[in-house]
């Protein structure tokens, strides 16, 4: 199956720089949201999500201007308990209801009114997680949100359990909270068990910042939304179009493909992947020689690859993914 030739990032447009998984003292955070919005302008931010467990806020009106832009939502959940007496939680769905679209809002059901709450779904003993997934994600969707789906790895939940699940656009791949804090912030695996099967879902980089102090959780991981203006409409649409990646370091400069060939401009990187889906070995990766980083690879497509994305990898680790493209 050929894939047209296209460039996956436009040149044309500028890019904003934001962090669509925080938290401030309206949850469990450490930082005001003044203090929060404060530290992620300082550091080149163009715009934040302050993402509260199961409380929606809208501080657009208090933070936005001409530079920055503040994406109303919240991180709603759904919890499996070992019992009615909840000391246990087992597993969780964590998904974010980012306003949408001013179309989507217009059509919503009823939209979230700042600062108002949204119980977690609680289940004992047992639950249908796909069937809950989707029950969260429809509940956002219907209040006017676009919807993710958060840290699966360290939600402890199954592949059968979220996968199939429908209504959420993209998956957090990287969390650099709890990469920190445990070990358990990559979820690419899962990512690309999902493109194999077919769902269309997006990848998102994010801090999931909570600023105790314990260790470092913020200015990790983001996403860059290639987008015609810095508002909550356009960066909405771009996102759910997929013209962004992610990153915890290395800058994506441009890709795409040309001649049956993918090609990626980068920052200076160890090594560039070619994910990809397919048979076995689809996909190859472009080591740089000691002392001469890459800065630009090409990757020959042998035409039986149903999906190609790339990851870009600098000699300190940190990775920038594209989102994938799909064979024609």
């Amino acid at each position: 199956m050929p894939f047209h030739d296209q460039t996956c990032l436009s040149e044309d447009l500028p890019r904003y720089k934001g962090n669509l998984h925080s938290h401030t003292t309206n949850s469990d955070g450490h930082l005001t949201p003044a203090e929060s919005v404060a530290a992620f302008r300082a550091r080149g931010y163009d715009f934040l999500c302050l993402s509260e467990h199961d409380l929606y806020t809208d501080l657009s009106g208090q933070f936005d201007d001409e530079g920055f832009v503040i994406l109303p939502g919240l991180e709603a959940s759904a919890y499996l308990y070992a019992d009615e007496a909840e000391t246990l939680r087992l597993k969780c769905h964590h998904m974010h209801g980012i306003l949408g679209t001013s179309e989507m809002v217009a059509s919503a059901r009823e939209r979230f009114s700042h600062m108002e709450r949204l119980e977690p779904l609680r289940f004992h003993g047992s639950w249908d997680g796909e069937a809950v997934a989707a029950q969260l994600a429809s509940e956002l969707a219907e209040r006017g949100c676009v919807v993710t789906y958060n840290h699966p790895i360290w939600s402890r939940v199954e592949p059968d359990e979220f996968c199939g699940a429908e209504g959420y656009f993209a998956l957090e791949i990287f969390n650099y909270d709890t990469v920190n804090e445990s070990g358990t912030g990559y979820d690419t695996t899962y990512w690309d068990l999902m493109l194999r099967r077919g769902r269309r879902v997006w990848g998102f980089a994010s801090d999931d910042n909570h600023n105790e102090g314990i260790f470092d959780d913020s200015f990790g991981g983001w996403v860059v939304v290639s987008a015609p203006a810095l508002t909550r409409d356009a960066l909405v649409r771009s996102l759910l179009a997929g013209t962004f990646y992610s990153s915890s370091g290395p800058d994506i400069i441009g890709w795409g493909v040309r001649d049956g060939r993918v090609w990626v401009d980068c920052t200076p990187c160890e090594r560039v992947s070619l994910i990809a889906g397919g048979p076995v070995n689809a996909g190859t990766t472009v080591i740089a020689p000691e002392g001469d980083p890459l800065t630009h690879a090409e990757f020959p497509l042998a035409g039986h690859e149903t999906y190609v994305r790339l990851e870009c990898t600098d000699e300190r680790g940190r990775t920038a993914w594209s989102n994938p493209v799909f064979a024609d």
